[in-house]
């Protein structure tokens, strides 16, 4: 299974994921400025991944003797709607101040262990996340997923597609749809690469044909991931996840969102509060360069969209299934250990 991302001696190395699946191509962000601009432009993209990226790169900036308040800032003012950079840059401030006094070498160290302890949990959070969900993927069926929420969305495994890959590790036959995802191509790009490369069933489709297929009675589940997650169950996704959502419920399908704890934002009463990041409108506008609309139109491109919880099924999580009513099974889950 591809690595998404590694500390090593020469900086913080992740896998490009702008260039993916033409070529495999990694690169070494060598400061926190790097590390910063890799999140903005997408070269390493998923809540949790972003999480781990941000992580390395405070920890890389206090190493080269930077304030950690200065490197937390750029971390955190990359991409504003995924929280798992948030809880991350909160995390490794709060070593940082368990640390405060020791000499600098011990300091670096500290946050250098803590950052690679953030990866090491998230994937043993994403085996944990599979196996609570592996039992809701209906066998001999079609699975639907929107974006990419695998391997390369995580430090590994994934959340949605952690999910998928249970469901097939348990025995379960099972394919998948994989819609595009406009205008990025995540799902073109990413996650059709990623299953075709764990040999699991998969066909691309347009994001909309899905309503085509869901009302075709093939498909058995839609899963995907989250950046965001409300108090109310509210999930903030991939833009088109919304569309998806409500034509799984018009349906009959179960629609179930795959996402760790650390997705969730209790401070917010619902979706209406979770802010959402503006993208170039090249992104619309062109394709690879290539451009595929009028010159000078104007363009709207929010990166995610906001599923109300009355269309969610079910979260799952690393501690269990979350089900309606939302503020209570989410406190729930937040309140263990």
């Amino acid at each position: 299974m591809v690595e998404t991302i590694q500390w090593s001696d020469s900086g913080v190395v992740m896998i490009d994921q702008t260039r993916l699946p033409r070529e495999t191509t990694y690169v070494t962000c060598t400061t926190y400025l790097e590390v910063a601009d890799a999140i903005r432009t997408m070269v390493i993209r998923g809540a949790p991944a972003i999480g781990v990226a941000a992580a390395m790169g405070v920890a890389l900036g206090v190493l080269q003797g930077h304030d950690i308040e200065t490197v937390s800032a750029e971390q955190a003012g990359t991409r504003p709607t995924a929280v798992n950079s948030f809880w991350a840059i909160d995390r490794m401030r709060r070593v940082h101040a368990s640390v405060t006094g020791l000499p600098v070498e011990e300091i670096s160290a500290a946050l250098v262990r803590e950052a690679q302890a953030i990866k090491t949990e998230d994937i043993a959070i994403n085996h944990a996340m599979g196996r609570h969900g592996a039992s809701l993927v209906p066998d001999g069926k079609t699975v639907l997923t929107h974006c990419n929420a695998g391997a390369l969305a995580t430090a590994g495994y994934g959340t949605a597609l952690g999910v998928i890959r249970a469901a097939v590790e348990a025995g379960k036959k099972i394919d998948v749809f994989a819609d595009e995802t406009r205008p990025f191509l995540q799902g073109a790009r990413l996650t059709a690469w990623e299953l075709q490369q764990d040999g699991i069933p998969t066909t691309l489709i347009t994001d909309n044909m899905a309503g085509h297929f869901l009302r075709s009675g093939r498909i058995g589940c839609v899963i995907v991931g989250a950046d965001r997650i409300a108090a109310n169950g509210d999930v903030a996704n991939k833009v088109g996840t919304y569309s998806v959502a409500v034509l799984a419920k018009e349906n009959g399908v179960p629609f179930y969102v795959a996402a760790p704890v650390s997705t969730l934002d209790l401070s917010l009463s619902s979706g209406d509060l979770i802010p959402i990041e503006q993208r170039s409108p090249r992104e619309v506008t062109e394709v690879f360069g290539v451009a595929v609309a009028p010159e000078g139109i104007a363009v709207e491109n929010p990166a995610f969209d906001v599923t109300p919880a009355r269309y969610v099924t079910a979260i799952i999580t690393e501690r269990g299934v979350a089900r309606a009513p939302y503020e209570e099974s989410l406190r729930n889950l937040t309140d263990v250990g």
